[in-house]
């Protein structure tokens, strides 16, 4: 791309410092470039309290105001002048900096928004608030984002998860096609002939051909405390693209201070969203007591806990829940946000101790879920955040 002259520079520059006076380019904007300027300043210069028009023509230092028709074209706005993912990031901004919830209790509003993962959150955490004339409009949105979601992850998650059932189920007499020549290599190498350069495998290893029985419980155990509501929307999809694959028998269980099993409710995300109660404590050692007992084949199962740590229950109990599911064979995992933000905020001190136990605990994407989801079903080493596999 050629370098942006210096007319387009002060241009940008000019939208970045908002024109205040001393800001130094002595550009003025106009047009199309004013108005994104007074979308951007109705949100980053002004307050709740400001009533002046936002939107089209408005001057740095407006704000949004309480008036939710003016929001709307607020709304409308930025979806006009800024990409969809700059549209969502203003969104956030608004409900956390000018306190923009209230307004999503109107139809009105929520057709007018861009729907995404944090929004669901807000919505799931107001969902007590909604108004009867809302309550569709919000199931629409919250199922949108789903849908969208499913429609990202669903496919590769299968692939990786089925490719790794199948190779978890080891044969001695393989079909050629079957064949696990890595394995095989390995097992056989007592016969290598030096002098033929080559090994003569005595004994094949492969992978058995695809069953319809059940060889591996999952059982995904997440916190639904407020700051995990991201984790908790892509969960519930990977809960229900995980028990829609009949060789593995999954298992939801959300918490916060109490326990809640959403298991019956996995084949409708939306109404696994819809059941959970985002916000108030935390008690990991509680839900895990209760993962614990759902277990029956231990060698078999994978327990995956998605929290930020903060437990506010038995710290000491959590960890020997832990150690006595590792102990008795389960493949435990422990990852502190599943969303695409980067590291959040957890409780370093547990972080580590889990680790102490041989059960790292760190943030992961929902693209990089399958792969480990996948290395935990084969028992091999989770493939940690740029570690590589």
């Amino acid at each position: 791309m050629a370098a942006p002259t210096t007319d387009e520079r002060l241009r940008r520059w000019r939208l970045v410092l908002g024109g205040e006076a001393g800001e130094g380019t002595g550009r003025t904007l106009r047009g199309r470039d004013a108005a994104m300027d007074g979308a951007l300043a109705a949100l980053y210069r002004g307050t709740p309290d400001e009533g002046a028009r936002a939107g089209r023509g408005a001057r740095r230092g407006a704000g949004l105001g309480g008036s939710a028709p003016q929001v709307a074209r607020w709304l409308g706005d930025i979806r006009e002048y800024f990409p969809s993912t700059v549209v969502q990031l203003m969104q956030q901004d608004a409900i956390s900096r000018l306190g923009l919830e209230r307004l999503l209790l109107e139809p009105e509003m929520l057709e007018a928004v861009e729907p995404d993962v944090h929004l669901v959150g807000t919505l799931l955490s107001l969902k007590h608030a909604l108004p009867e004339t809302t309550r569709e409009t919000a199931r629409a949105v919250v199922g949108k984002v789903v849908a969208d979601l499913e429609r990202r992850l669903a496919d590769r998650t299968r692939a990786t998860v089925g490719g790794a059932l199948d190779r978890s189920a080891k044969v001695n007499r393989p079909r050629h096609r079957d064949i696990d020549w890595d394995r095989t290599i390995r097992a056989n190498l007592k016969s290598y002939l030096p002098e033929h350069g080559t090994v003569v495998p005595e004994r094949l290893v492969g992978y058995a051909r695809a069953r319809r029985a059940v060889r591996k419980d999952v059982i995904l155990c997440v916190d639904q405390s407020g700051s995990m509501a991201p984790s908790v929307v892509h969960a519930a999809v990977f809960g229900a693209v995980l028990s829609s694959m009949r060789t593995l028998d999954t298992r939801l269980v959300v918490f916060d201070t109490s326990v809640v099993d959403l298991t019956e409710q996995l084949t409708d995300p939306v109404d696994v969203l819809f059941a959970t109660r985002l916000g108030g404590g935390t008690d990991i050692n509680r839900a895990l007591a209760y993962c614990q007992s759902r277990i029956t084949r231990p060698s078999e199962t994978v327990v995956v806990l998605i929290s930020d740590l903060y437990e506010g229950g038995i710290r000491d109990g959590m960890l020997k829940r832990v150690a006595a599911m590792k102990a008795a064979g389960v493949q435990f995992v422990a990852l502190l946000a599943l969303s695409d933000e980067g590291a959040p905020a957890y409780d370093h001190a547990h972080a580590a101790a889990l680790a102490s136990l041989g059960a790292p605990a760190f943030a992961c994407t929902p693209d990089a879920f399958p792969e480990i989801m996948a290395a935990a079903i084969e028992k091999r080493p989770i493939p940690l955040p740029g570690r590589g596999a």
